[in-house]
């Protein structure tokens, strides 16, 4: 007998009763489950690129931005990374049932705290079908259903990408409920998702920085936030050229479009005169368009005059804003004011300033002579990220696997009663 499905809560709470399963699933299960997700990825990647290109020329003829489109795009290349980061994620210890503390209390009875899932995750996010397999990926490992709104740019490739890992779910032996999207109820579906407390246990907004507000302020589910990226790096007086030249081109470079680019250099000012116009000429080479100051346009040709609004302005383009700064006091004033919390660097020779920078940032990566482009979850090993939480409660920086848990104290007793 089928079951009808009309609506968006429906179908969370599928999700939820599903999640009664999938969080007892063995840790072999689960890691076949992912194997299979992965192995039917490639299978469908013919499918997957064709309903991807569909998208994107939807979005071209309704004005997507080009770094949308760059995060929107799936080739050969990409699709393969995709089921690559499914079987690095299945390939990971199991975060269930880890055991974080553990004592016996003066009446006998012992305690345990262990990691337990949260049931249900929920995610908003736009025009990043990469994170539609990351996010299912990590939920599932991590004992989880999700429910997943991944916004109208997408909407052909994500119908597919669950569509082809509830199919292999299901091969696989998994209730395929596990996985919803109600990504066709549109904003309906999304508001819908925002209300669902009680169905879903929290919720991880990934996108522009409107609609991580949106989702902060108008959920009633618990939020984890993700930032926006206002990502800073720093020159200080004694930074190396060769260092300072290819940090800043491959974090702005190597991908402009996503949110651990570099947005914002600041340059002592003793070591603009030999840094400004060397660093300035490579990022020109590369093509990026560098909006500064007074200061580094005496120094380098071709700079478009910065404004104050270029200081809070999350690029995700071939641009860059550039700031001489008096000194590291001065650098560390601007950030305070502009950071968006997300990932700040500095380059330096000098230890000790590197250790200062690396204590006073308060931001959820922060790292000396290293390119932000780092700050990312396949990187630090987790396989891949729900998203890069700038918040400070729960989880904070790339969310992987254990910042899908939460915990549970276990007591086993042999018949005490308090006194």
């Amino acid at each position: 007998m089928s079951t009808t499905v009309d609506t968006a809560r429906d179908r969370m709470q599928l999700a939820k009763d599903a999640a009664r399963t999938v969080g007892l699933l063995s840790d072999s299960a689960k890691r076949d489950a992912l194997l299979a997700v992965a192995d039917a990825i490639e299978v469908a990647a013919d499918r997957i690129i064709a309903a991807n290109g569909d998208d994107l020329a939807h979005g071209r003829d309704n004005g997507l931005s080009e770094g949308l489109q760059d995060r929107l795009r799936l080739d050969d290349v990409r699709v393969s990374a995709l089921a690559a980061a499914v079987r690095e994620i299945a390939a990971l210890p199991d975060p269930v049932g880890r055991v974080l503390d553990e004592r016996t209390l003066p009446s006998g009875v012992r305690l345990q705290k262990v990691s337990v899932p949260f049931g249900v995750v929920g995610a908003i996010y736009e025009a990043r079908p990469n994170v539609t397999v990351d996010t299912t990926a990590l939920a599932l490992r991590s004992g989880n259903s999700v429910v997943l709104r991944g916004g109208s740019a997408a909407l052909r490739t994500n119908a597919v990408l669950v569509a082809v890992i509830r199919e292999a779910l299901a091969a696989a032996g998994i209730d395929p409920q596990a996985v919803q999207t109600v990504d066709d109820f549109g904003r309906d579906g999304a508001r819908e998702l925002m209300h669902a407390r009680g169905l879903v246990d929290v919720l991880v907004p990934r996108g522009s920085a409107q609609l991580i507000e949106t989702v902060v302020t108008e959920s009633s589910v618990p939020v984890i936030e993700t930032g926006a990226g206002v990502v800073h790096i720093v020159l200080d007086a004694s930074a190396p050229l060769d260092w300072a030249r290819d940090i800043i081109v491959n974090a702005k470079v190597q991908r402009p479009s996503v949110c651990n680019a570099v947005e914002t250099v600041l340059v002592h000012r003793d070591a603009a005169p030999r840094l400004v116009g060397p660093v300035v000429a490579a990022l020109q080479e590369a093509g990026v368009t560098v909006h500064g100051d007074a200061e580094v346009a005496s120094l380098a040709a071709d700079i478009v005059p910065a404004t104050d609004e270029d200081w809070s302005i999350e690029h995700l383009s071939l641009d860059l804003s550039m700031h001489v700064v008096d000194d590291l006091d001065a650098a560390l004033a601007h950030i305070r004011t502009y950071s968006t919390h997300h990932t700040e660097s500095i380059i330096t020779a000098d230890d000790a300033n590197a250790e200062r920078f690396l204590a006073e940032v308060d931001s959820a990566v922060v790292m000396a002579n290293a390119s932000t482009r780092f700050t990312d979850g396949g990187e630090f090993g987790f396989g891949a990220e729900v998203g890069i939480s700038t918040q400070k409660l729960h989880a904070r920086g790339p969310m992987g696997l254990a910042e899908l848990t939460s915990t549970k104290w276990l007591a086993r007793g042999a018949g005490q009663v308090r006194a």
